[in-house]
């Protein structure tokens, strides 16, 4: 962040932190910053704020876990409000919703979703869930899975049978987002990739 921040508009020395998830783009809550709280979010990557009823920094998290990992901070034009792009681990709200409105943080799209069972699964395995066997299977069984099920996209779309093949593709995207988080990777970071391949 190269911007200088513009501390002394407001009278408190707070400006406005809007944080938005990385990944869907929902604004997820809005806080207030001081220089300290800046510095600190720098420090640490995790979002903190300026408590006016705690009087202190505070770090979105420190008692409930729910971290707000920085990804990004922008100053807007007039340098007196930043935009905090971050990944949430876990609920935002104090009340429990993934954001400040009460709104599913999903993006629109399922996919983010889907990612979200999927990391579940892994973390939380259920006895009777499949992916969350897949995951105790480890490594191989999981690349096997991805394999078989290209196959067999590939076998559906020599054929004219549109549901087979529909069924068959989202068949190999779900074991590829498997694959992904048993690597340690989300569809962002290929997203990523394939972005800076664009010229």
């Amino acid at each position: 962040m190269k911007t200088k921040i513009d501390f002394k508009k407001y009278t408190d020395g707070l400006v406005p932190a809007i944080i938005q998830d990385t990944v869907t783009a929902k604004v997820l809550m809005l806080g207030f910053m001081n220089e300290d709280a800046v510095n600190k979010t720098q420090e640490l990557k995790k979002v903190t704020f300026f408590s006016r009823s705690r009087n202190r920094l505070w770090t979105k998290g420190e008692e409930s876990g729910n971290f707000l990992l920085v990804d990004d901070i922008k100053v807007d034009c007039d340098n007196d409000t930043l935009l905090v792009k971050a990944t949430p681990l876990g609920p935002v709200c104090h009340t429990g919703a993934d954001t400040c409105w009460n709104e599913k943080n999903t993006g629109n799209h399922f996919l983010f979703e889907l990612e979200d069972i999927i990391r579940d699964r892994k973390h939380n395995p259920v006895d009777t869930s499949y992916t969350s066997s897949l995951f105790a299977k480890g490594i191989n069984k999981i690349a096997q899975k991805v394999g078989e099920e290209a196959v067999e996209l590939v076998i559906e779309a020599k054929d004219n049978n549109e549901e087979s093949f529909k069924n068959e593709a989202a068949d190999l995207l779900f074991h590829y987002l498997i694959l992904l988080r048993a690597k340690g990777f989300e569809l962002n970071d290929i997203s990523k990739v394939l972005e800076e391949r664009r010229s």
